[in-house]
């Protein structure tokens, strides 16, 4: 079972951009804190939006655990209504992060006008499946840094995978000795637990999708299985490729989040 912090922690939460502009949660993906994971798009969606960036428990910096992901959805929610009653135009889930944008919608305690999922895999299995996962995988996480030549073997991963470039590689791959092998853990076991409802259907919130079309069908028939009737635009690259990558993925996906954001609720 993955393991809990023995005292509440408190949950960080930054804000900025244009304090004008309709308000923008990002959440970011799986071993990440915001700042590494959005760090390619901030700029642009700093100069449109308020954005509220978030950082998990366990992944801010301060020594905390993260506990599971209902935990931190709870705390997601009351920040929201403790700060914009109960209700914000948009949150961005990248990646795990989209897990999060599912919950919020899911459970109706608070209100997004769009949800947007950055080609997100929501997997869903049983603790037996969810432990061997976490066994196997979580070890390669934090075994990325354990010598320089294993940080050059992902480096070039990244580098071929994601069209990264050295800094954004070097970045992300510092995450990995960053952050508590508990705290990963417990990500990742914990999120493929929380499971969402087929065919979710809130007033007045839409369901966006960035469907990576690299990363297979699958994924686009599962958003479609999940939310009913998303919004889902397809685009010809990796998982997550234009927040990483290169500009020619990014410019496109910046501009459909800005029609996400503009669509009649």
């Amino acid at each position: 079972m993955p393991c809990r912090p023995k005292k509440e922690a408190v949950m960080k939460f930054d804000e900025m951009g244009n304090r004008a502009g309709k308000t923008l949660m990002l959440l970011p993906g799986t071993c990440c804190d915001w700042q590494t994971n959005f760090a390619n798009v901030l700029d642009p969606l700093s100069q449109k939006y308020h954005l509220i960036c978030v950082n998990y428990d366990g992944f801010d910096g301060t020594g905390s655990i993260f506990p599971d992901m209902i935990t931190v959805t709870e705390k997601i929610e009351d920040y929201i209504r403790r700060h914009y009653d109960g209700k914000i135009d948009g949150a961005l889930g990248s990646s795990l992060g989209g897990s999060f944008v599912g919950q919020l919608i899911q459970r109706r305690q608070v209100h997004l006008d769009h949800g947007i999922f950055g080609s997100c895999d929501l997997d869903q299995s049983g603790k037996f499946s969810a432990g061997l996962q976490a066994k196997l995988v979580v070890p390669l996480l934090t075994g990325i840094t354990a010598s320089e030549k294993r940080k050059a073997f992902t480096r070039r991963i990244l580098k071929n995978f994601f069209e990264m470039n050295d800094e954004t590689a070097d970045r992300f791959i510092a995450c990995f000795s960053r952050f508590d092998p508990v705290s990963i853990r417990n990500e990742y076991y914990s999120d493929l637990l929380t499971w969402l409802q087929e065919d979710i259907s809130v007033e007045h919130t839409i369901a966006h999708f960035i469907f990576a079309e690299k990363m297979g069908m699958k994924y686009f028939r599962r958003y479609q299985k999940y939310f009913h009737n998303p919004d889902i635009r397809a685009f010809p690259m990796q998982h997550e490729q234009w927040i990483f990558g290169d500009e020619k993925y990014r410019t496109p996906v910046l501009k459909v989040i800005d029609e996400f954001m503009e669509t009649p609720v």
